[in-house]
């Protein structure tokens, strides 16, 4: 999908050698004062959802894309223009993300765009982009189905447009199961998702994992998206004596269902991949000793992560940068510096780079607020590294990270 909790200015290298402009600068040092703008406007776009139930996570998805574009207005980075963001609200609806898409994709000077997070969400957007060959960077998607297709024995890239920032669920299902079952020595488990292509996808993964590993799914079930009574569901799992539950879906769903099952006598650990992984899902009902994966490493951790997580601080923004606003800061800063690579020959932009741009993102590596960025042949990120949290005193606290290794 997806997903979470507070990331946020390393000012990636890329970005730092296009951005040699000081020069352009007025005396008194005012930042982007003195730059070449005389070409125009062009428009990063932004999909996600700034509305509803995981707006904490939307918001801090394009505050964080913001950062990205000041600093690169504040140094020139794109010679003879100013960039400017233009947000849309998808609502965690492909139907609202289609008209978003339709409506970015009909902006002139739009470059391309950061979102979405919802991998439902990318299915409906990503054609309406690829159409009009305008560049895709998502910082928080993890079905593998976008990139690869949905038959992972013959994997293909579907759009040439389309890029991601975070890893998928080929990796991240697992990483969870190795940890539940292998570590945690959960071996009788209760997988319940919500449906959606995010939520159906990252527990599939996860179900083979743990049963390679011997574990037992002892109950599968499908609750509604918007569902917020789980009696039904838990008086069918509990009979099943799970020794932990796993949610395939997002916190507004999981935190309520942590709490009815506890409330049901079903006291065990609620597990879930990056769509949990916000502050909200403690708020709403998650318990201690649940667990959550997310995609990389915790941002705060991170040193390539500090200027970032300093710059979004600055801008005093309501809401944080969340698990995804470093995945955003990266994925802007990748079609900021692969846009001043195309423009570097004769400076002016029209639709006729569009292809060139393509190239440039597909060939690009440098250092994020994330780590190393760059992307393999079917769009996806080489980064795999990601992290188990679990909730200490209502805090997300750091369990391990690495990559799965695929054993």
């Amino acid at each position: 999908m997806h997903n979470p909790t507070a990331k946020a200015a390393a000012v990636i290298a890329g970005v730092i050698l296009l951005a040699s402009c000081s020069s352009n600068k007025n005396e008194a040092g005012a930042p982007g004062a003195g730059c070449d703008t005389s070409k125009g406007t062009l428009v990063m776009g932004v999909i996600a959802p700034l509305s509803g139930g995981l707006s904490s996570i939307g918001l801090g998805i394009r505050n964080s894309a913001q950062v990205a574009v000041d600093q690169a207005n504040e140094q020139c980075s794109v010679k003879g223009y100013k960039l400017v963001l233009q947000p849309e609200d998808d609502q965690a609806s492909p139907q609202v993300g289609q008209q978003a898409a339709s409506k970015l994709s009909s902006v002139p000077g739009v470059v391309g765009v950061v979102g979405t997070y919802n991998s439902s969400v990318a299915q409906s957007v990503q054609p309406i982009l690829a159409g009009k060959k305008i560049v895709q960077v998502s910082p928080g998607n993890t079905s593998p189905e976008l990139t690869k297709g949905a038959d992972p024995a013959h994997p293909k890239r579907q759009f040439p447009t389309y890029f991601r920032t975070c890893t998928n669920d080929t990796y991240q299902g697992p990483y969870a199961a190795d940890y539940l079952v292998g570590k945690a020595g959960k071996k009788k488990i209760a997988v319940i998702t919500d449906g959606k292509t995010y939520g159906v996808g990252i527990s599939g993964e996860f179900i083979k994992q743990a049963r390679k590993l011997g574990a037992e799914i002892v109950a599968q079930e499908t609750v509604g998206e918007k569902d917020t009574d789980f009696a039904g569901v838990l008086g069918k799992v509990k009979p099943k004596q799970p020794e932990a539950i796993y949610y395939g879906g997002e916190f507004p769903g999981a935190g309520p269902l942590s709490k009815q099952a506890a409330e049901a006598g079903l006291n065990v650990p609620l597990m879930g991949g990056d769509g949990i992984f916000d502050p909200r899902f403690f708020e709403l009902g998650g318990k201690q000793g649940d667990l959550a994966t997310s995609v990389g490493a915790p941002t705060e951790a991170q040193q390539t992560a500090k200027d970032f997580v300093a710059a979004y601080t600055k801008k005093n923004y309501k809401d944080g940068f969340g698990g995804f606003g470093a995945f955003a800061y990266d994925a802007a800063n990748v079609i900021i510096t692969s846009l001043a690579n195309t423009l570097a020959a004769d400076g002016t932009w029209d639709e006729g780079k569009r292809d060139a741009l393509i190239g440039q993102v597909q060939k690009y590596r440098g250092q994020g607020a994330t780590g190393e960025v760059a992307f393999d042949d079917f769009g996806d990120s080489t980064n795999k590294v990601l992290t188990v949290y679990g909730v200490d005193n209502n805090k997300w606290k750091v369990v391990q990270s690495g990559s799965f290794t695929g054993s």
